[in-house]
């Protein structure tokens, strides 16, 4: 991150599901909208209400932008981490318009209201293969599951 970034973490809904595209170099993006809607408790009424909803435009890059197609869909209560960016422009009938987008570090679901489980996409390049090659590697403990609840027949449960 840069210095003077505006880091931003909003929990929300996904509004619609995730659009993957590619640019001309072959770089994946995923865009899709955050609605973020906060609950105010009105004493006069006694009951709670629903104040007004901050949608957000998400971008995330690279293999996050396919892993989050993968995975997040339409009403998905999901936390997103990044940074906040202004962008102002004049629409088709000359009016000057700013929109704020959040540029994705980090994407994953809420588990406030849902359980989730998650599988780990291997790392692929010179960092894989130096693990392969390497006689003392220790075996990568999110590689998958032996059938055993600690993960590999044998070993003790986690620490955690």
């Amino acid at each position: 991150m840069a210095q003077g970034d505006t880091t931003i973490t909003v929990v929300g809904n996904v509004v619609a599901d995730p659009e993957l595209r590619f640019t001309p170099s072959g770089a994946a993006v995923a865009n899709f909208r955050v609605a973020s809607t906060p609950r105010v408790f009105n004493k006069q009424s006694n009951q709670w209400e629903d104040g007004e909803a901050l949608f957000l435009t998400c971008n995330v890059w690279q293999q996050a932008a396919e892993n989050v197609a993968q995975s997040v869909i339409k009403g998905m209560r999901v936390i997103v981490t990044g940074r906040l960016k202004q962008c102002s422009f004049q629409n088709r009938e000359g009016e000057n318009r700013t929109v704020f987008e959040v540029d994705v570090d980090e994407v994953g679901p809420s588990l406030r209201y849902a359980t989730a489980q998650v599988a780990r996409i291997p790392r692929e390049g010179a960092g894989q293969q130096a693990r392969e090659s390497a006689p003392q590697a220790r075996p990568d403990p999110w590689a998958g599951n032996s059938g055993h609840p600690a993960g590999r027949a044998g070993e003790p449960e986690p620490p955690f």
